[in-house]
């Protein structure tokens, strides 16, 4: 089979596609032949080797996927040979078949083609997950999210109105913001063009924010912590911006804010129940038309390079997909 492979730590770029050996399940694995992958931001730090685990080398990357059942292993009793599916892969998923763990496959519903399946998992399970689970956002609570136009961020947007919330969505262009508007976004801010702590104090009557869902680290995250509120969750998600963040700590003493980390993967594995649980209840809403999420770009296989390449730029919005 065709797959894309890292054989050593770099750009975009040094990702090559070739033939490798075919895949066989275990007794709790499904073997999926792939018809989409969903790109995610760690996508582009797993081949630099800057995620919080390092895949042995060489690898294929890739984690969210949709596609139908080829092989089942002798355990697996949820799903059957033909079946579309959608699931989570730690990585694997850029190629024409993926082994998946059988308590992370689903069946996928009719209502989703498989570019929507794939784009669907790790950023409304992360997103949901975040506000439901870690941090207890309650309704008519004010969620400030950063980095709002991304895969995660935009989901926390739409998650976060579902939720009862008031949104601010902040961003680095009119133009991401402007997708924020259409999914919800009560209130927007332009953080390179706007003073992120004055405006949230603004914006909020000197209150400030009740939960902050960080997934882009770097210069912004102090910026938005100072303008938290009193009891407030800062839900760190991940680092986009590149540098991790050193938040000094009088600022949750002060505040008596809870700093407040976010491993949607691990949880995944470590709660397949409350993961499985939260996993219905998305679908349930995707189905009813509540969740829409936004595909950017669909690029072929032997693009995956280019397309990881604009991801690492930052000029998508929504989710990036790779057809199989």
């Amino acid at each position: 089979m065709k797959a894309i492979r890292c054989k050593a730590y770099g750009p975009p770029s040094s990702l090559v596609l070739e033939d490798v050996d075919n895949l066989k399940p275990k007794s709790n694995e499904i073997l999926v032949e792939v018809k989409a992958c969903g790109l995610n931001f760690p996508d582009t730090l797993i081949i630099q080797g800057l995620y919080q685990f390092k895949p042995e080398l060489p690898f294929t990357p890739g984690s969210d996927i949709a596609g139908i059942v080829k092989e089942i292993g002798d355990q697996v009793s949820h799903l059957k040979v033909g079946q579309e599916v959608f699931g989570f892969v730690a990585h694997g998923g850029l190629a024409e078949e993926v082994l998946v763990p059988s308590n992370a496959c689903f069946p996928k519903p009719p209502t989703m083609d498989f570019p929507v399946a794939a784009s669907f998992l790790m950023a409304y399970g992360t997103s949901y997950h975040a506000l439901k689970d870690r941090g207890l956002l309650t309704k008519g609570e004010t969620l400030l999210v950063l980095g709002a136009s991304g895969g995660v961020g935009l989901a926390a947007v739409e998650l976060g109105k579902m939720m009862g919330a008031k949104v601010i969505a902040a961003a680095s262009t009119d133009e991401k913001l402007a997708l924020c508007k259409g999914y919800g976004a009560d209130e927007i801010i332009n953080y390179t063009k706007q003073d992120l702590k004055s405006t949230i104090k603004e914006i909020t009557e000197g209150k400030g924010v009740d939960v902050i869902y960080d997934p882009v680290g770097g210069e912004y995250s102090e910026a938005a912590f100072r303008g938290i509120a009193w009891n407030g969750r800062f839900l760190v998600v991940g680092f986009a911006a590149g540098d991790i963040p050193k938040i000094p700590l009088n600022l949750p003493l002060l505040k008596g804010a809870a700093v407040v980390g976010i491993f949607w993967g691990a949880f995944a594995i470590k709660n397949p129940k409350a993961n499985m649980q939260n996993t219905m209840t998305l679908m349930k809403w995707q189905a009813e038309g509540k969740l829409k999420p936004h595909i950017h770009a669909i690029y072929d296989l032997n693009e995956t390079s280019i397309a990881l390449e604009e991801m690492t730029n930052r000029k998508v919005r929504g989710k990036m997909i790779v057809q199989i």
